[in-house]
């Protein structure tokens, strides 16, 4: 797969690269890192997601000012009385960007195409709600009918739950769950992505992608919703540096930086007291992972007493200084009907008790060991201080390891690292969403650590329609998760930071996933403000 990305990166390069010079775009966004693909079932990272939701929209989407689900590319829906059968009428009026009608059996395909075990789509467990749908994603069942989603007519579709699941329209609007071109994907294969043109279902569509340049999106004129997408052109710039990120806004190259860490961090404390500097609470936590495959990190006292000496308040203090929360559960507060239970605080004391139990007194005979991180100013910081911490707490040595984006990526699915940066940010409004990922299926956990009781308890949670019991449940699976078996150790909750002037920017409304859908974002009109 990775040889398919490096060559469909190149063919991009040769046609994109030598294109006439463009008109500035009515909106230029401040990305991050180069997406690795813009094929919804692939794509694990917000810089892909982001330009992902643009182009390709599911059966629901998401509200601008709340981030709940509305209604997509299907205009209702009915559900059963045991709240596992939904049935989804489509839009007459949803067509391809090139013409051709969107129906049931494109949603059947899209669907299916993700669960395909061949696909490896790292979010297909978003997928396993659906009836058999975890089974023929594992290879247990080889016939995609008796997966639970039928199309009853071009305009119908009906899908088949396991059980209730509360958060499935939420689920129905995230870009794996995207409706994608089976006509182009027949056609041209794992090159789709080079049709020209690519057919789309979202707001907008592929102008073009100019590696480490900028992809651009264009207003899709055949949009069933046209009238409502705010801009013709948009840009979304892969900008990693902070510093440049900074000046290219400050210089009014680009009117929205997305995320903190495109923030120079030692400026924050003067920056957060500008005008078009916008923080907020949102869903998101900055964690360690262990590769509990490797010893000494496959024994679990190792894990607590590594967990028991990382200062939260140090780093939140010292490095991140932009209204971060420390973190001694993994689930941030906010969501509805769940309060985390607590886990592991600071005390070095019995950090070291469990250390030397664990055949380690004072970190004698301790091996070397390496942190992996991604490259940046900030995640540099961190892992030069819990270098820090574990050598003045434990006697241990730590080395760092950074990489660019997708090494850093590549290496956490190979399991190839010790300690590793990591960090998550909620999908939908439901402790599941961050919960989930640690189950013993989900390729999104890359601990190689799995619990029959975690994956129980999880999965006995989402069968509740109990609220209160549902609670428990999620609470002792969590308590599972930092406190006894230790696969992670949560450090801090993000703090949203966007930063755009809103005397030119309009349409962005702060929620608690961060997500701003951009066909909703426009230039102010100075006549029409509110425009």
């Amino acid at each position: 797969m990775h040889c398919v990305l490096a060559t469909l990166t190149l063919l991009l390069t040769a046609l994109c690269g030598c294109l006439p010079h463009d008109p500035r775009a009515d909106l230029v966004i401040l990305n991050g890192a180069e997406p690795e693909s813009l094929d919804p079932a692939l794509i694990t990272g917000q810089p892909d997601m982001r330009v992902v939701r643009c182009l390709f929209e599911g059966l629901t989407r998401l509200d601008p000012q709340d981030a709940r689900p509305t209604p997509g590319l299907a205009e209702r829906w009915e559900i059963s009385p045991d709240q596992t059968t939904y049935t989804f009428f489509l839009r007459s009026n949803a067509v391809w960007s090139t013409g051709q009608p969107i129906t049931s059996e494109d949603v059947v395909y899209s669907w299916l195409r993700a669960l395909k075990p061949e696909t490896a789509a790292g979010y297909a467990g978003q997928l396993y709600f659906i009836e058999n749908a975890q089974a023929y994603n594992v290879g247990e069942i080889k016939d995609p009918a008796r997966v639970g989603v039928e199309a009853v007519d071009p305009r119908t579709l009906r899908v088949r739950l396991t059980d209730p699941t509360p958060f499935f329209l939420d689920l129905c609007a995230f870009p794996t769950l995207a409706v994608v071109p089976r006509q182009a994907i027949e056609a041209h294969g794992e090159r789709w992505l080079l049709a020209d043109p690519v057919p789309s279902s979202g707001p907008f569509q592929l102008a073009s992608w100019r590696i480490h340049d900028k992809i651009r999106v264009e207003r899709n004129p055949l949009y069933w919703d046209a009238a409502s997408v705010r801009s013709g052109l948009v840009d979304f710039l892969p900008i990693e540096s902070p510093a440049a990120a900074l000046n290219l806004y400050d210089t009014g190259e680009a009117d929205i930086i997305w995320d903190k860490n495109l923030i120079p961090s030692q400026l924050m404390d003067v920056l957060r007291e500008r005008p078009d500097c916008h923080t907020f609470d949102y869903l998101g936590t900055f964690f360690v992972r262990f590769n509990t495959t490797r010893p000494p990190f496959h024994d679990v006292r190792v894990r607590r007493a590594l967990a028991l000496v990382v200062d939260k308040q140090r780093i939140v203090e010292r490095i991140t200084r932009g209204g971060e929360k420390v973190a001694s559960h993994f689930t941030p507060k906010g969501m509805p009907q769940y309060r985390p239970p607590e886990g592991l605080g600071y005390v070095p004391v019995l950090a070291r008790r469990l250390l030397a139990d664990a055949g380690y007194p004072d970190g004698d005979g301790f091996p070397i060991f390496e942190y992996l991180f991604k490259t940046g100013r900030v995640d540099e910081q961190i892992g030069v201080e819990l270098q820090a911490m574990f050598a003045e707490a434990l006697g241990l040595r730590m080395e760092l390891r950074q990489t660019e984006w997708k090494v850093y990526l590549n290496a956490q699915n190979k399991l190839d690292y010790d300690l590793s940066r990591s960090s998550w940010v909620g999908d939908y409004l439901d402790p599941n969403t961050f919960l989930d990922i640690f189950t013993s299926h989900s390729r999104n956990n890359r601990t190689g650590w799995a619990d029959a009781r975690y994956d129980i308890l999880i999965r006995e949670a989402n069968r509740q329609p109990d609220p209160a019991v549902r609670e428990r449940l999620l609470q002792e699976a969590e308590t599972l998760l930092v406190r006894e078996a230790v696969p992670i150790i949560p450090v801090y909750f993000y703090a949203g930071v966007n930063f755009f002037d809103t005397n030119r920017v309009g349409g962005v409304h702060f929620n608690l996933l961060d997500e701003h859908p951009v066909r909703a974002i426009g230039r102010v009109d100075e006549h029409n403000p509110s425009k």
